[in-house]
């Protein structure tokens, strides 16, 4: 067992991956000799050689359409794109070829890719560093979708996602990744939230795709969020004292729909957070399952709160995202209506 910061673990995912099957490889935009550009590539070129760990000319979709041939041929590629705005070039090798290979030839072959990429903001990255494209992935049939809110999740699940037959989008957040957030604060601070604590094991594990967890239990109204929005939504809910139920969903899709209508049913109240747009966001399908699977037991309309219907503000990002404060109000609207 070892303490991890989500790079850490993220990166001991894919060494422990890469000793155990010699088909796993990795590959992208610096991630050989120079590790990534957040260092979660570090060493393993060194280790497993430049045949299996190795860099890409600066091309996305060049990326995940060798990723789709390799997979297609046996490999298990494991591929990062830099940032998750620079996907778009890539998005038609993604929802034309990757997600499905599986249903065009009748399961005669699979498409076992990763496509890991840093999401969101924190790094005073602008327009084309900062973006939430997580729903641009949910809406297509064949894709895999998983955010994790914490280093063992994240090393559990990014192990899962390349054992997995089918192409996993693997979105990090990049709040996340260097360690110390507090959901308290606006910025990040010098120790782990107690919400993040917790011993990576060194070895082989793995965590379900698929299905969440319950961060915080409550019966008051009930908080849907994943990635860096989870650890605001504890925060909200302890600065508030409002006795709210935190699901941190780990997995947009597939979808834990049962824990989250369990929930929402026993609470009566729903707020849903996340850090990207609020129109056609994630959060809208999520607000309409809860509408459609707990109308009789609402309480008051399901709350969304996001970040704002704007491109993305350099100066002033902190203030789009949704903070502890403004999550607050939220839950507060919630219990009151």
């Amino acid at each position: 067992m070892a303490r991890m910061t989500m790079i850490e673990a993220v990166r001991s995912a894919m060494d422990v991956s890469m000793a155990r099957d010699d088909n796993v490889v990795v590959f992208g935009e610096d991630v050989g000799y120079f590790g990534g550009v957040f260092r979660c590539t570090q060493g393993l070129q060194a280790k497993y050689g430049k045949t299996r760990c190795f860099d890409t000319p600066i091309s996305e979709s060049g990326i995940v359409g060798t990723a789709i041939g390799m997979a297609a041929y046996g490999l298990k590629p494991c591929v990062e794109i830099q940032f998750a705005d620079y996907m778009y070039p890539a998005y038609d090798q993604l929802t034309q070829e990757a997600a499905r290979i599986r249903y065009r030839s009748n399961g005669d072959f699979t498409c076992p890719i990763v496509v890991r990429m840093p999401t969101g903001g924190g790094i005073f990255g602008g327009q084309t560093h900062s973006q939430s494209p997580e729903a641009l992935f949910t809406h297509v049939c064949g894709l895999k979708v998983v955010v994790p809110s914490n280093p063992y999740d994240a090393k559990g699940l990014l192990i899962s996602a390349i054992e997995d037959p089918d192409p996993v989008m693997f979105l990090e957040p990049k709040r996340l990744y260097n360690g110390p957030f507090d959901g308290h604060h606006e910025r990040p601070v010098t120790a782990w939230s107690k919400h993040e604590l917790g011993d990576v094991p060194d070895g082989h594990y793995t965590i379900p795709i698929g299905k969440a967890e319950i961060r915080r239990k409550g019966s008051g109204v009930t908080v849907i969020a994943y990635g860096t929005m989870v650890h605001v939504a504890l925060a909200a809910a302890e600065e508030t004292g409002i006795d709210a139920e935190v699901i941190d969903l780990r997995s947009l899709l597939p979808l834990d729909l049962e824990t989250i209508v369990q929930s929402a049913k026993k609470t009566g109240r729903c707020v849903v957070v996340h850090e990207a747009t609020l129109t056609s966001g994630f959060g809208a399908e999520l607000a309409a399952l809860v509408q459609e699977h707990c109308f009789y037991h609402l309480e008051s309309p399901v709350v969304r709160l996001t970040g704002w219907d704007t491109p993305y503000p350099h100066a002033q990002e902190w203030d789009y995202f949704p903070g502890p404060a403004r999550v607050g109000r939220a839950l507060a609207e919630a219990m009151e209506g």
